[in-house]
C-alpha cells in the first residue's frame, strides 16, 4: 500500500459505500465519458469503468501511475481508460477529443478547492455535472445550508445546481484528514444564465457577449461581498431604493440574497 504525500494533501478513501455513493451521484450511462481527478490507487476508477463508456484520469503523482498502468492495462490498452500524468490546475482540457459533454468526478485534495471549481465552472469546456468529495464545511457553504450565501454558493448555483449527497467521516480514509468530507453533485452545468436572450446559434458576438455578461456579474457579486458584514447597498455604493426597484429589501447584506436577486441587480446597474 502506497504511502500519502503529506505535501499533495492525500487522503486515499477506503470506504466501499463512500465510493459507491460518489459514482451514484454521477449518475452515469454507458454513453459518459468521465473525467476523473486523482484516481490514486483506483479504487474509484474501477467502480467508474463499470459504469461509463469512457474514463479519463489525471493524475499528478509520478508514483501511482505505474501502479495504475499495471492495474489497468487491458483498460488502457483498450482504449477504455486514458490515463495522463499531470497536475489538474495546469492540465488545459483536451475534452473536445473526448466528445461534446462529459462528467467530472473527482476526489478533491482540500488546499486546491476553490482553484479547482472555478477552472471547471468557468471553462468553455465545461462538464455537465461534477460528484466531488471535498471539505465537509466546504460542502455546507456550497449548497447555503444555513441559509445564508457566500460568493462560494452564488458562484456555484451561476452555473448548476449544488445538492448535498452524504458526509463522509474522516475514518473513511487512510491516512484519515482531521475533519470530515462530504460528497456533493453539482447538476445541469451551463452558462444558461449568461446566455438568456441571445441569438443562435453560437457565434463569435454571441460568445464575447456571453464573457461580458459572466463577467459583469462576478464583478458586481465581488463588490457585494467585499465587506460581509455591511450592507448591499453601501458595498456596491448604491441607493437603497434601486435595491427595492429589485425586489430587495434595503437592509440586505450580501448573504441574504438569491442567486436571482443577483441577476436582477446586475441587469438593474448595466444599462447594455
Amino acid at each position: 500500500m502506497l504511502h500519502a504525500k503529506k505535501s499533495l494533501g492525500q487522503h486515499f478513501l477506503r470506504s466501499k459505500s463512500a465510493l459507491a455513493k460518489i459514482v451514484e451521484a454521477a449518475r452515469l450511462s454507458p454513453c459518459d465519458t468521465v473525467l476523473e481527478v486523482g484516481p490514486g490507487e483506483g479504487a474509484l476508477t474501477e467502480l467508474l469503468l463499470l459504469r461509463a463508456g469512457r474514463v479519463i484520469a489525471v493524475e499528478k503523482d509520478d508514483r501511482l501511475i505505474p501502479i495504475l498502468r499495471q492495474k489497468f492495462a487491458t483498460e488502457i490498452a483498450s482504449g477504455k481508460l486514458g490515463l495522463i500524468h499531470a497536475d489538474i490546475l495546469n492540465y488545459e482540457l483536451g475534452i473536445r477529443n473526448y466528445g461534446n459533454r462529459y462528467k467530472l468526478v473527482a476526489n478533491i485534495p482540500y488546499y486546491i478547492t476553490g482553484a479547482f471549481i472555478r477552472k471547471f465552472l468557468e471553462s468553455d469546456t465545461q462538464p455537465s455535472a461534477m460528484a466531488l468529495l471535498l471539505q465537509k464545511e466546504v460542502a455546507k457553504r456550497i449548497v447555503a445550508r444555513d441559509g445564508k450565501e457566500s460568493i462560494l454558493s452564488i458562484s456555484v448555483k451561476a452555473y448548476g445546481t449544488p445538492i448535498y449527497i452524504d458526509t463522509v467521516k474522516a475514518g473513511a480514509f487512510s491516512p484519515p484528514p482531521k475533519v470530515d468530507s462530504a460528497i456533493i453533485a453539482i447538476e445541469n452545468i451551463s452558462k444558461s444564465i449568461f446566455s438568456d436572450g441571445l441569438a443562435q446559434p453560437p457565434t463569435v458576438t454571441r460568445f464575447n457577449l456571453v464573457k461580458e455578461r459572466e463577467k459583469r456579474f462576478f464583478e458586481l457579486l465581488k463588490k457585494g461581498f467585499a465587506h460581509p458584514r455591511k450592507l448591499l447597498a453601501s458595498n456596491l455604493g448604491v441607493d437603497s431604493e434601486k435595491l427595492i426597484q429589485c425586489g430587495i429589501a434595503e437592509k440586505s447584506r450580501a448573504e441574504n440574497l438569491t442567486l436571482q436577486q443577483w441577476r436582477s441587480l446586475v441587469a438593474a446597474l448595466y444599462s447594455h
